[in-house]
């Protein structure tokens, strides 16, 4: 079996492929135009978010088993035309979760408690104790928006807090603190979205959503930037419908996540950056070294059982 490595991924995937006598090439620097010319040879594709894999790139791919995705998202990947084609679609399910969940609960800490605004502080030499007086975790109300293996994760971590769990997935039938959108919109202290980036959650996070809250709230962005209106977050936190937000992800990433788009409204990016209602964080929270290894070995072992399955037919 022959891969093609689009992006940058752990060293561990690409040994262990190969030790499995895999032909693997990195195509790390090359365009998408000039891998478009060469994908025709390849049995699979490892890729994260470096460009989109729609139609066109799929029609040219004639010998494509499969395309791994060495994340949880799929947005970027054309998923129902490869699978209409019989290439099989992969991503790291669950590899990243515990990350994630970790990362949501460091950002609510961090906010509630001042730690980021009083570090600066201390480090100016300035000891403000009653202007940094905190709020407990204790006693909220917590929305999770999506119960998929993050926002499941999270609720697990959150049990140790006594705090009040509603949750809310329009795609599960059953699950643990199930909830509705309306229980939610009335009780909720704070909410965390664990949802992914499809036509249905772009901008899912918009004014008329926030008019349904009928008390003020914090936000938690670890899943897609793209699911909040940056607009109407900045909107809500001057007029105080929101009271602090933590964002992992932003609207303004670019495609690959591994930048701010130049054509972002600097206007309300220097609104987040400067408020200490807002923490910042650049789409790390799954970025572990545990996650890491964890994703590699996800990902070969769906390659390598999809590649015994070919040797016996």
């Amino acid at each position: 079996m022959k891969i093609l490595f689009i992006d940058s991924t752990s060293s561990l995937l690409l040994e262990k492929l190969r030790s499995n006598n895999m032909i693997c090439d990195v195509a790390y620097k090359k365009k998408k135009s000039e891998i478009e010319k060469i994908i025709y040879e390849y049995d699979g594709i490892v890729i994260r978010s470096k460009f989109k894999i729609d139609r066109l790139f799929i029609k040219k791919a004639k010998k494509l088993k499969f395309i791994a995705r060495a994340g949880v998202g799929m947005e970027n990947i054309d998923v129902k035309y490869a699978q209409e084609n019989n290439i099989l679609c992969i991503n790291s399910k669950n590899a990243n979760s515990q990350a994630v969940a970790e990362h949501t609960l460091g950002m609510i800490l961090s906010l509630f408690k001042n730690i980021n605004k009083s570090h600066q502080e201390v480090k100016s030499k300035l000891w403000l104790r009653e202007e940094n007086r905190g709020l407990e975790l204790s006693g909220k109300t917590i929305g999770i928006i999506g119960f998929g293996n993050a926002g499941s994760t999270f609720a697990k971590i959150l049990e140790g807090f006594n705090v009040k769990i509603l949750a809310y997935d329009k795609y599960l039938l059953k699950y643990p603190y199930k909830s509705s959108m309306k229980k939610i919109y009335k009780n909720a202290d704070l909410i965390s979205l664990h949802i992914p980036l499809t036509k249905e959650t772009f901008h899912l996070f918009n004014d008329n959503f926030i008019d349904k809250f009928q008390k003020p709230f914090f936000l938690i962005n670890t899943s897609r930037g793209k699911c909040v209106s940056t607009k109407s977050l900045v909107k809500a936190i001057k007029n105080k419908k929101i009271l602090g937000a933590c964002l992992d992800v932003l609207e303004i990433e670019n495609n690959s996540f591994e930048n701010i788009s130049q054509n972002a409204n600097q206007k309300e990016l220097n609104y987040l950056i400067n408020s200490n209602k807002v923490i910042l964080t650049p789409h790390i929270a799954g970025w572990t070294n545990e996650s890491k290894k964890a994703i590699a070995e996800t990902i070969s072992n769906q390659i390598l059982t999809l590649h015994k399955k070919s040797l016996s037919n």
